[in-house]
C-alpha cells in the first residue's frame, strides 16, 4: 500500500513536469519569433514587381504618339552613352543618380516607368531601387545592345521640371500654331510653328541651346529633329501645355 502511494506520487510529479515543459507559449514569447516575419511581409507587400519588356514592344510604344504619352522611358546609362544613341522619347537619369537619390523621379511614382540600358543589367538594378522606394509600375526593357531599336533621336528629351530649371539659359521655342501661341505661351518663348520652321529661323540664334515645347511633346519633337539636323543643341519637353500646368502669358 505504501509502495502504491509512492508510485502515485511519482506519477503526479512526472505529469506536472511534462505539463510544465510543454505549456503554450505566451504572447510575449511568440512576439520574438512570429512578429518579425509578419512585419517583413507587411514591408514587402507594397513593393512593386519589376516587369520585363522586349525591344520590339518598347520600340512600338516609342513610335506611337498616344502610347508614349502614358509612360516615362528612362535611359539609365552614363550621359555620354545616352547622347551617342538613345530612344526618341527617353530622358536620361543615370543609375548613379538613382542610387544617390531614389526620389529623383518622385513626381512619377504612380506613372508607368520603363527603364533600359545596354544589356538590361543597370536598368534592372535601377528598377529594383525604385521599387523599394515606392514606385508603383516599373518595367525593365531590352537594352540597346540586345535589340536594334528603330525609333532613335538626335535631340534630348526632358521633363517639365527639368525644362523650368533650364529655360532661362536657352532659346525657348513654342512649336504650336501661331494662334495658340497668341492665346497664351510660356514667358520668353518665341513662336516657331512646327510647319513653318524655315520661315522663323531668324528667331533662333546659333550657339545657344534650344528647348522646344508644344501641346504634348509630339510636334515639338518634329521641330527638335529639324533643328538638331541643322546643328543646334536641342531639347524637347515631353510634357506640353495640355499635360503640365505651366504659367502662360500673352
Amino acid at each position: 500500500m505504501k509502495f502504491k502511494k509512492i508510485l502515485l506520487g511519482l506519477a503526479v510529479v512526472t505529469a506536472f513536469g511534462l505539463t510544465g515543459c510543454n505549456k503554450p507559449a505566451t504572447p510575449n514569447e511568440t512576439a520574438g519569433t512570429q512578429a518579425p516575419a509578419q512585419a517583413t511581409e507587411e514591408q514587402t507587400a507594397d513593393v512593386a514587381e519589376v516587369k520585363t519588356m522586349t525591344g520590339e514592344e518598347l520600340d512600338a510604344i516609342q513610335g506611337d504618339n498616344k502610347k508614349k504619352d502614358g509612360v516615362l522611358v528612362v535611359d539609365v546609362r552614363p550621359e555620354e552613352q545616352y547622347k551617342e544613341k538613345h530612344l526618341k522619347h527617353a530622358i536620361n537619369v543615370t543609375l548613379d543618380e538613382i542610387k544617390e537619390n531614389p526620389e529623383v523621379l518622385a513626381e512619377y511614382k504612380e506613372t508607368p516607368i520603363i527603364l533600359y540600358c545596354n544589356s538590361g543589367r543597370m536598368s534592372g538594378e535601377a528598377a529594383e531601387i525604385l521599387a523599394q522606394n515606392g514606385y508603383k509600375d516599373l518595367t525593365n526593357a531590352a537594352g540597346v545592345k540586345e535589340y536594334e531599336y528603330q525609333n532613335l533621336s538626335n535631340f534630348e528629351s526632358i521633363t517639365a521640371k527639368k525644362f523650368l530649371e533650364m529655360k532661362e539659359n536657352a532659346t525657348v521655342v513654342d512649336a504650336r500654331p501661331a494662334k495658340d501661341y497668341d492665346e497664351g505661351h510660356i514667358d520668353g518663348a518665341v513662336s516657331v510653328p512646327f510647319d513653318a520652321v524655315e520661315e522663323n529661323m531668324d528667331k533662333i540664334p546659333e550657339g545657344k541651346p534650344v528647348i522646344a515645347y508644344c501641346f504634348t511633346g509630339n510636334k515639338s519633337g518634329e521641330v527638335a529633329t529639324e533643328l538638331a539636323e541643322k546643328g543646334y543643341e536641342v531639347y524637347n519637353v515631353l510634357e506640353g501645355t495640355k499635360e503640365y500646368d505651366y504659367e502662360l502669358v500673352k
